[in-house]
């Protein structure tokens, strides 16, 4: 913690001197050779690796080995064949001839590194197959030695309990935030109305944090790279993954892989941005496969991501991380793990594909592929087992304007939001497809809503469960709308159970447990807040957190946090909230930026298992009932001991004050011609006029 110690001094000078660290560019200021002001970087470690490879200088020059050895009359011609600026070719002094190798400089190590995949193995001639290597890879080749020593043996020593935090006697939850520089990890103690800090540092990352799929690692961003954080009781760095500005990371379910992005302009700015990922062994820190290429080729698909990328690139699929999958021109590109290898060495060839998702639970994939040859090929909706790429369902979809595909988070439902044209093609209604995945060759149901030409505004399945929520209609009060896949009267068939009219909500957050739901209007509805209990179909609370931007619930499903972050400029902290819409408490952060609570992994109890609990769940709540009467009680005596302090802090300023009084009677009693009473009623109030002349001025008329 010497760090933090040492950059909460510069904050504190920061502060005396009246500057702000935020507004300063700390790129720009350069130390005298040798300083660092006592500060450690994270880095250090990176100079002090025995292995560590340092670049020479010629990271922009690729070798091209292979070429055929010509006269000097012919290397005009065989200059024409590699049409590169910056290239050197040697010379025999004695033949005058080449020597079947040259040298290319480009401006950059990106161009040179594109230069080497498009260039390595193309094929001259039967005889000439290029060989291209970057320059600095040779110094490498250079120090492998002759002869196979084995590798040293290494005693097994057994790591920490990365999954210790879940074993809180207090069953509590934690939670990341980032405000100002400041990255804060502390548990949830809601019973003492409060968090409890677990670990701060400042300057942890340079852009945000992110927690792994089952709440293992804390990754963070830096120039150089990612890191992954982590232990028993506090958080150590457990690994590092070098990708040199790196903008965007993303976590297989199972925390097995990590995959990291960066993008870098061209030298010509009429090339598009240079694009690498990296897939890292989140364990080891090896780079199992990277990617490359033009932004233009990973630009395909996606709902979001920088420089025209969508992101994340690679969906991971198949409930394990088994399968991860690419979206391409006409194509989706499915790799496997074992081998990272396109699976049957070929991509899924799918005319016109446009969209698609994976199920949560098994390997099949969803896709969508709109109308072709203006309607006279209508659009479509496929689930795909993979690996076998067999088709297990088809539904063909006409006049479609927009399809939009939600996996149940078990895997036994996709809900498909069709927008249809009307007949006239000026206006737009939406329906959904209902797949009932699980059942036997696959169901498939319609709904409509009862005004179907209602926007759709959002749309949530419960998790684990079978029921979806639809908000519907027209702002700033639109209708919100429960539905089940099965009830007591249709075991299968999709039936409404109730219609919530004119809600001021745009956003719906199950419970993690399901059976709750927080309808939120977030953004221009101002955070209002309705807490619903859908078993009941019944509002156990409405609330408001003015200028809220995230709403998320704890794993456990029993909190909610609601934020306002620094997208506003005022009210910046967190608020947290009992299932059922009590506030618990409020915490103010300036400059806040992020809150993530951390992810638990599944439990280990069989539905079975789970059922009994549900009901014996009286007998395994007295125990913490008793728990919650006692710091109850704890609180109680904490509220009255600071009463009786505030009480006692009061009397002392009485006293006090009796005393000054007492002390200046005799000064009172002089300044009242030596009246000695201090009642007010005992005086009789006179007003008495007093003129004063405040200034004299003469004028003299001319």
């Amino acid at each position: 913690m010497g760090d933090v110690l040492i950059m909460n001094e510069i904050d504190a000078t920061a502060n005396r001197l009246g500057i702000d660290l935020l507004q300063v560019d700390l790129d720009s200021i350069q130390l005298p050779p040798g300083e660092d002001l006592g500060i450690i970087s994270d880095d250090e470690d990176v100079y002090e690796d025995d292995d560590q490879e340092v670049e020479s200088g010629f990271g922009n020059i690729i070798v091209v080995d292979n070429l055929p050895v010509v006269p000097k009359e012919k290397f005009e011609k065989l200059e024409g064949v590699i049409k590169e600026d910056g290239l050197w070719m040697p010379v025999d002094p004695e033949t005058q001839k080449s020597l079947g190798y040259c040298f290319i400089e480009y401006n950059t190590p990106q161009e040179a590194e594109l230069a080497k995949e498009k260039t390595n193995g193309y094929k001259l001639d039967r005889a000439h197959i290029f060989a291209v290597n970057m320059f600095d890879d040779f110094d490498k080749f250079m120090k492998v030695p002759d002869e196979w020593a084995p590798p040293e043996h290494k005693p097994y020593t057994p790591g920490e309990n990365l999954q210790k935090w879940l074993t809180d006697e207090k069953a509590r939850d934690q939670f990341v935030i980032r405000s100002g520089t400041d990255t804060e990890v502390l548990w949830n103690d809601a019973r003492h109305l409060k968090p409890e800090p677990v670990y701060k540092r400042s300057y942890w990352t340079e852009s945000f944090v992110q927690w792994s799929p089952l709440g293992t690692y804390l990754a963070t961003v830096h120039r150089q790279g990612a890191a992954v954080w982590g232990g028993a009781n506090t958080f150590n760095r457990l690994m590092r993954y070098a990708h040199p500005q790196v903008k965007l990371i993303d976590f297989s379910p199972g925390e097995k892989y990590l995959v990291t992005y960066s993008s870098h302009e061209p030298s010509n700015p009429r090339d598009a941005n240079r694009v690498v990922i990296n897939i890292f062994d989140v364990r080891t820190g090896k780079v199992m496969r990277d990617f490359k290429g033009s932004a233009d080729e990973f630009a395909v698909g996606g709902t979001g991501g920088v420089a025209g990328v969508s992101w994340p690139v690679f969906r991971w699929g198949g409930g394990k991380d088994k399968y991860f999958a690419k979206l391409g021109k006409n194509m989706i590109s499915v790799y496997e793990t074992e081998s990272f290898t396109l699976i049957d060495k070929k991509s899924l060839k799918v005319e016109n594909v446009m969209d698609f998702s994976w199920s949560p639970t098994d390997p099949i994939i969803s896709l969508f592929v709109p109308e072709l040859g203006g309607g006279n090929q209508p659009a479509r909706v496929s689930l795909v087992q993979i690996p076998s790429k067999e088709e297990l369902r088809q539904k063909n979809l006409f006049s479609v304007s927009d399809c939009k595909m939600y996996w149940q988070s078990s895997g036994d439902y996709l809900a498909v939001k069709v927008d249809r044209y009307t007949k006239t093609k000026k206006s737009t209604y939406t329906g959904f497809e209902l797949f009932r995945i699980k059942e036997r060759d696959i169901p498939i149901e319609v709904l409509e809503l009862d005004n179907k030409n209602d926007k759709i505004i959002a749309f949530a399945w419960e998790p684990k469960g079978h029921r979806f929520a639809v908000i519907h209609g027209d702002s700033p009060r639109p209708d919100i709308s429960f539905y089940s896949m099965r009830t007591a009267q249709h075991a299968g068939r999709v039936s409404k159970l109730t219609t919530l009219k004119g809600k001021q909500a745009n956003a719906l957050f199950w419970s993690p447990s399901g059976r709750f739901i927080v309808l939120a209007g977030l953004k221009g509805f101002n955070g209002q807040l309705e807490f619903y209990n859908v078993d009941e179909l019944e509002t156990m609370a409405t609330a408001e957190h003015f200028m809220a931007t995230d709403v998320e619930w704890d794993p456990t499903g029993r909190y909610v946090a609601t934020a306002v972050t620094s997208v506003h400029e005022m009210e910046n902290g967190f608020n947290i909230w009992s299932f059922n819409g009590k506030l618990l408490y409020r915490t103010l952060k300036d400059h806040f930026f992020q809150f993530l609570w951390r992810p638990r992994p599944p439990s280990f109890l069989t539905p079975e298992k789970e059922e009994e609990i549900a009901k014996n769940l009286k007998k395994y709540s007295k125990k913490y009932e008793a728990e919650d009467q006692d710091v109850s009680m704890q609180l109680s005596e904490q509220e009255r001991e600071k009463r009786r302090s505030l009480k006692n802090e009061w009397e002392k300023k009485i006293s006090e004050w009796k005393r000054l009084h007492e002390e200046e009677k005799m000064e009172r009693q002089m300044l009242r011609d030596g009246e000695a009473s201090d009642e007010e009623e005992e005086y009789e109030a006179k007003e008495v006029e007093v003129e004063e002349v405040l200034d004299v001025t003469e004028e003299v008329e001319e």
